[in-house]
């Protein structure tokens, strides 16, 4: 089965969003500051019904599919981030 068949086009540069949850607003923030490669937009999300965890959600342009891998598995490697969407 070729999954590059259900794969979308995405035409780059463009606009990327990840969502990121974690236990720590401050540190996720912190962490955002240093993987980012260029400017960003960065918004609160929520905080989860026990308080125990909070969504950011940054953008930024990226400029290929591999940066947008990279960028996510940078995110995905910290133990500051508990799940990324």
């Amino acid at each position: 089965m070729n999954l590059d068949l259900h794969k979308p086009h995405i035409s780059y540069p463009c606009q990327w969003e990840y969502r990121i949850i974690g236990e720590s607003e401050e540190r996720l923030k912190h962490l955002i500051f240093e993987l980012m490669p260029r400017e960003y937009e960065l918004h609160f999300g929520k905080t989860s019904a026990q308080g125990r965890f909070v969504s950011l959600y940054v953008k930024l342009e990226v400029q290929s599919e591999e940066e947008r891998n990279s960028i996510f598995m940078s995110l995905k490697k910290s133990k500051e981030v508990k799940m990324i969407l």
